[in-house]
C-alpha cells in the first residue's frame, strides 16, 4: 500500500503536470499559488520532475524579461501524466465511493435518532 505522503506527492505531481501542460508559461510563484503550496515546495517538485526527465525548462533568452521560462512536458512526461491521470482518477473514484457510503451511514444514524421518540426541542 502506498503511504499517505507518497499519494500526496503523486497528486501534487499530477496537478503540476496538468497545469504545465495547459499553461507552460506560468511563473513558479503562479504555479505555487495555483497548487496551494509554498514556493520552495513547488521548486522541489519541479526539480524532481526535471530529474525524472518528465519536464524540461526553456529559457526565453531573447525576451526582455530575463526570468521568462516555459516548463514543458517531455514525451516521457506526457506518457507519465497519462498514467498518473488514470491512477488519480481511480483513487478519487474510490474516495468518492467511500464518502458516499459514509454519508449514507450518517443519514441512517440521523434517521434512527429522529425516530427514537425522544423530544429534541
Amino acid at each position: 500500500m502506498t503511504s499517505r505522503q507518497a499519494k500526496l506527492q503523486e497528486d501534487t505531481n499530477f496537478r503540476l503536470m496538468r497545469l504545465l501542460q495547459d499553461n507552460p508559461d506560468l511563473s513558479q510563484r503562479e504555479l505555487a499559488k495555483a497548487l496551494g503550496i509554498s514556493f520552495g515546495g513547488l521548486n522541489y517538485c519541479l526539480n524532481a520532475l526535471k530529474d525524472k526527465g518528465w519536464v524540461k525548462m526553456h529559457n526565453f533568452s531573447k525576451s526582455n524579461n530575463k526570468l521568462g521560462y516555459a516548463y514543458l512536458l517531455t514525451p516521457i512526461g506526457i506518457a507519465e501524466k497519462a498514467a498518473l491521470t488514470s491512477t488519480f482518477l481511480k483513487r478519487k473514484m474510490d474516495e468518492y465511493k467511500a464518502l458516499k457510503a459514509e454519508i449514507a451511514k450518517l443519514r441512517s444514524d440521523i434517521d434512527k435518532a429522529d425516530g427514537d421518540g425522544s423530544d429534541k426541542t
